[in-house]
């Protein structure tokens, strides 16, 4: 299992207490795990896909707690290049799909349906709301390197305006997101490892943040005794560089001039560097 999946599975068994933190997190996981299908005139059915089974379950269950919504989790199995199994949770229109992508803050209230695309602040009542939509943002379409590669972590979204807000929600709370196009989608992501840290942190992944630091200090270690055999193995190269060149000097002044033509001392230096070359 990848380093990403093993995180999401940790935090897929984090539950909320406050009703309004569960309702938050839906909101997250549902924007950006889900997509709306028109089945009728003013009708339209909610479909929500992950690769993840905690990942439905938990779904599940908030829709169940937040909302008396009670829907089927089914399994499309994939047999193109033996990619994981998806997971689907239907909510139709007779379930209340319309009420509840309104209550969610992704429709816009009113007659009609015109989407949302910017982080429901309404929703977001204190610190905890917050994390509780990191964290379902980052259940619905974030992914985490293995540190011990790289240090990358990203949100996917397939809209520009939410994308910048998100990146600029996440960045409120001082980290320092960036948005790149990638294909038909738009990618917010964080590179440096300290504050994918604390993004871990936030959002409850603690056994995924010791990992990380762990392999930081692994890395770090490594990297240090590399430093220092490098700085040995220079130096030795030089010493015996060293040794070799003034070895053939010597040769050279024993077989022009002679080393007694040198004086006293250094006759001695000399003979004693033909005598121990080793040294």
């Amino acid at each position: 299992m990848s380093f990403s999946a093993e995180t999401k599975n940790e935090l897929a068994r984090v539950l909320s207490e406050n009703h309004c933190c569960s309702v938050t997190e839906l909101a997250a996981l549902v924007r950006l795990a889900g997509s709306i299908q028109i089945v009728g005139y003013k009708k339209l059915n909610l479909k929500i896909t992950t690769e993840l089974n905690s990942v439905a379950r938990k779904i599940f269950k908030l829709l169940k707690n937040n909302f008396g919504i009670n829907t089927t989790i089914s399994v499309n199995k994939n047999q193109v290049l033996k990619r994981n199994n998806s997971y689907v949770l239907m909510v139709t229109s007779e379930m209340g799909a319309e009420n509840l992508l309104k209550e969610l803050g992704i429709l816009a209230p009113g007659d009609g349906f015109y989407t949302v695309n910017k982080v429901p602040k309404d929703l977001i009542k204190h610190d905890e709301c917050a994390r509780a939509f990191i964290r379902g943002a980052f259940l619905g379409s974030g992914s985490i390197s293995d540190p011990g590669k790289t240090y990358h972590m990203e949100f996917v979204t397939n809209n520009e305006d939410f994308a910048i807000s998100l990146k600029d929600f996440i960045n409120s709370l001082g980290f320092n997101c960036k948005i790149v196009a990638r294909k038909n989608n738009y990618v917010v992501y964080i590179k440096e490892s300290e504050q994918i840290s604390d993004l871990l942190s936030i959002i409850g992944a603690h056994n995924a943040l010791l990992s990380l630091q762990n392999t930081k200090i692994v890395k770090a270690m490594r990297n240090n005794v590399n430093r220092i055999v490098n700085c040995e193995t220079a130096n030795l190269s030089k010493t015996v560089n060293a040794a070799v060149r003034q070895v053939e000097n010597i040769r050279l002044i024993q077989e022009t001039i002679g080393i007694s033509s040198l004086p006293e001392n250094l006759q001695e230096i000399a003979s004693l560097r033909l005598e121990y070359e080793d040294l």
